[in-house]
């Protein structure tokens, strides 16, 4: 899973669960591997993650490396921000582990990079 997609998942669909963002990921395997870059596509994408979100999921994986706690401003006309970014998103992929949901507690595996969101029918 590339924290690109983390960033938009949700355990909303629990019953009692408000919110359910963002997912705590437990990862045991992570897998860097190379994607070619797209500074457009960068820049493009970057306005629609939560920052904060991403940069926390970075660091718990042990890879945040150089990326700012903040967004920086101007980001689209700084390429090495861009190739930093791109190296977390893209790059980047928890092979097997867990999602936690924040309110409930619940764990959603991650196996060969596939997060399972399913819930089961008394949980819907």
């Amino acid at each position: 899973m590339k924290l690109l997609t983390h960033n938009m998942l949700t355990s909303k669909c629990l019953k009692g669960v408000n919110v359910g963002y963002p997912l705590g990921i437990v990862a045991k395997d992570v897998k860097v591997s190379q994607v070619d870059f797209s500074s457009e596509f960068i820049a493009r994408i970057i306005p629609k993650l939560d920052w904060n979100t991403l940069w926390k999921a970075a660091d718990s994986i042990g890879h945040v490396n150089d990326l700012p706690e903040s967004l920086i401003q101007d980001f689209e006309n700084n390429e090495e921000f861009l190739k930093k970014v791109h190296h977390v998103l893209l790059e980047v992929e928890v092979m097997s582990g867990d999602l936690l949901c924040p309110e409930s507690g619940r764990k959603f595996p991650i196996n060969d990079g596939i997060p399972n969101m399913l819930c089961n029918e008394d949980e819907a």
